[in-house]
């Protein structure tokens, strides 16, 4: 502690003091320029650095309901995401979600590998280019709004801006292989199913084709509608000729052109009844069955070849038929029903998993962030500036010490012995000359 000087005494120091520091004004001068100019070549010598930005916005509510599950399986993952499972199970909102997965392990090996980073950093290991990369990425949450900032840099900002679009597709990526949702699991389960369903489809549909195709059929119904229809009127048609005919022979003989030419028509129609119905008619509007005649479906063929079935194989062909027809329709509505579950679930998946949306994207920083040029430089002048005042007030004071004080003694020892040991060391003029004045003041 200063002892206490009478008030004129200390203005007489302080007087002595600033005429000291003014008669150096020039060494101050030289010493600021000196700072001035270390200090320039300091900041531009550090390598510049750029900083690119992207914000995301909080995830939506609704999208919430499958957190615990999504960090539950992060916890299972490995590989740097069960580092941080601990924390994502307790999150207390889905942005400290998204800000663990962005810095977990996965995340970053991820990057150091599309980015080649081990080798930007100049590192051997990818431990170390972890730490870098972590050193070089600020993310952050607004806690009123939510919204998510990520911030990169690095010597390139071309690197930074991509660093930082890299940072959001990873988190979409990741956000994507550890969704566990019901929904998630439900629109799995319904992909697989359909294949099924599919398939299935695909085999009824295709051995109702061959059976259609092989015996000729279209729609049983119909085609059976028509064949009695076209039998009635066949009939009908033979009833008024076989009725002709029996009226001609009781005035003509069998030989008479006009009963030959019935009795051939009576004939003809009499075979194309047998054709479609697959039996003999053995009296006049009748059909009968033929002893060589059953119930096989492709007896119409047999009887004429037809290009449709029989009237008598109508009924086991329409079993076969509709058992193909009701195979199909079940597969293709199961089908169907599977198809509108399967969007529903991919709508509800959609939903649940947590998005990620850009509010700003990363772009191509124009100005560096790093390193703050005039600020080094003022900082550096006023730094050698106000050394040098304490070098040339504490000068003048150490020479007022009184040469016996055991204190001054040791210092100037130990001063001595480390130039002994540096006899290579050139003398500073500088210091000379500080100390002669000092030694000028101290006489004064």
């Amino acid at each position: 502690m200063l002892p206490e000087m009478p008030f004129e005494d200390s203005r007489e120091w302080q007087a002595e003091q600033l005429r000291l520091l003014w008669g150096r004004r020039r060494f101050f001068f030289r010493t600021g320029a000196i700072g001035l100019l270390v200090s320039t070549l300091v900041a531009f010598m550090i390598p510049k650095s750029y900083t690119s930005t992207t914000q995301l916005m909080p995830p939506d509510p609704q999208s919430t309901s499958g957190m615990a599950m999504m960090a539950a399986m992060a916890a299972k993952a490995g590989g740097g995401l069960g580092a941080v499972a601990g924390d994502l199970l307790g999150v207390k909102s889905s942005g400290a979600l998204f800000i663990g997965v962005l810095r977990s392990q996965t995340s970053q090996d991820r990057l150091i590998q599309q980015f080649d980073l081990k080798k930007v950093y100049g590192t051997r290991l990818v431990m170390d280019a972890r730490t870098r990369l972590d050193e070089n990425t600020s993310i952050s949450e607004d806690k009123k709004s939510g919204i998510i900032s990520i911030s990169v840099t690095d010597h390139t900002p071309q690197r930074a801006a991509a660093l930082a679009s890299a940072y959001v597709d990873q988190l979409n990526t990741l956000v994507s292989e550890l969704s566990t949702s019901s929904a998630h699991r439900e629109r799995e389960f319904l992909e697989e199913r359909l294949k099924v369903a599919k398939q299935d489809l695909d085999d009824a549909s295709n051995q109702l084709a061959q059976f259609s195709s092989k015996n000729n059929t279209l729609d049983i119904q119909q085609e059976g509608k028509a064949m009695l229809d076209a039998a009635g009127t066949i009939a009908g048609e033979m009833i008024v000729a076989q009725s002709e005919l029996e009226g001609l022979r009781q005035i003509y003989t069998d030989n008479n052109s006009r009963v030959h030419s019935l009795n051939a028509r009576v004939g003809e129609l009499r075979k194309q009844l047998e054709k479609l119905g697959g039996t003999q008619a053995n009296a006049v509007g009748g059909i009968s069955a033929s002893p060589g005649q059953t119930g096989d479906p492709s007896a119409g063929k047999a009887g004429g070849g037809l290009p449709y079935p029989t009237i008598r194989s109508l009924p086991l062909l329409g079993a076969k038929y509709a058992d193909y027809y009701r195979r199909a329709k079940i597969q293709e509505t199961v089908y169907e029903l599977l198809t509108e579950q399967y969007e529903l679930a991919k709508v509800q998946e959609a939903k649940e998993t947590p998005s990620v949306k850009v509010l700003d994207p990363a772009r191509i920083p124009e100005k560096k962030s790093f390193p703050p040029r005039s600020v080094i430089m003022f900082l550096g002048t006023f730094l050698t500036f106000a050394l040098s005042i304490v070098w040339v007030l504490g000068s003048a004071h150490w020479e007022e010490v009184d040469p016996q004080d055991p204190r001054k003694v040791f210092a100037e020892e130990v001063a001595g012995a480390l130039k002994a040991r540096m006899p290579w060391a050139p003398r500073n003029r500088l210091s000379e000359e500080l100390r002669m004045n000092s030694t000028v003041v101290g006489r004064q």
